[in-house]
């Protein structure tokens, strides 16, 4: 795919990170469906990729994503429903985008500016948000009448607590980064000159463990992060164990460990 609205270039010392950047500067990187597929097909890209192990989103020019795109978004969707017969029906993405994004290798998100509407949406099932010093989030649905979507009203509440997830959807209003960090929306707050480098190192770090075992990780967060039944919780952990415990990455940790070397995880994923 010859990509339009999104840059994608290898980063880290070995290439292992795939960086994504949303490029639309001229409209602070508006979402579009277009946009999306784009972005999908670069995970795809990291995921299929045994030499990358981890992927960064962030955004070019002054925002991250000021939100969905109204003119080819909204106002498409209100013409369509205006047509005398009711205009093509949209089918839903949500599901599609974050089922992605939780299957996929670590993912980070590198908020560089404003981040509202989907622009954040988007990102809140990412594995972690760091924002810069200019990052500005708000979760702005009920100012156009809608409301929050992506499953964002499940993980708002998982990062943020009741309360301070009503408050932040309810007024819609625009959060600093400092403030969304101390809130639970984001996770790190970093200088705006280092955000990139900073958000690579992390996924760098993260890139040097086994891909297949951080999915099932991520795979266990996503299934028991929120269920209240313990034994449903363990029974998931279980299985996942005993299918790691056979697994060729586990058997090149423990012997790297008794000869005193790194493990080469890349290496027996390929075998």
């Amino acid at each position: 795919m010859d990509y339009k609205l999104i840059l994608f270039e290898q980063r880290g010392g070995r290439g292992e990170v795939g960086l994504i950047t949303l490029n639309r500067p001229e409209k602070m990187n508006a979402w579009t469906h277009e946009m999306r597929d784009e972005i999908l097909h670069a995970m795809d890209r990291v995921n299929n990729d045994p030499d990358m192990g981890a992927m960064v989103i962030t955004g070019a020019g002054r925002g991250f994503c000021a939100g969905a795109d109204i003119g080819a978004m909204f106002k498409t969707r209100l013409d369509d429903a205006d047509s005398e017969n009711g205009g093509p029906k949209q089918p839903s993405t949500a599901a599609k985008w974050v089922k992605a994004v939780r299957a996929a290798k670590p993912m980070i998100a590198a908020v560089n500016g404003a981040c509202i509407g989907v622009g954040l949406t988007q990102i809140l099932s990412c594995d972690y948000i760091m924002a810069s010093e200019k990052a500005k989030f708000s979760c702005a649905f009920v100012k156009m009448g809608v409301v929050t979507e992506l499953a964002s009203s499940h993980y708002l509440v998982q990062r943020m607590g009741w309360g301070n997830a009503s408050e932040v959807a309810l007024t819609a209003r625009m959060i600093p980064g400092a403030e969304a960090v101390q809130l639970g929306l984001a996770d790190r707050l970093v200088a705006h000159d280092d955000l990139v480098d900073e958000a690579v190192a992390l996924a760098e770090m993260m890139a040097q463990n086994p891909a297949r075992q951080m999915r099932m990780v991520k795979a266990l967060f996503t299934q028991n992060g929120s269920d209240e039944d313990l034994d449903a919780v363990l029974a998931r952990e279980t299985e996942a164990l005993e299918l790691a415990y056979q697994s060729p990455e586990h058997k090149e940790a423990v012997n790297a460990f008794l000869e005193k070397r790194k493990p080469d995880f890349r290496k027996v994923a390929e075998q």
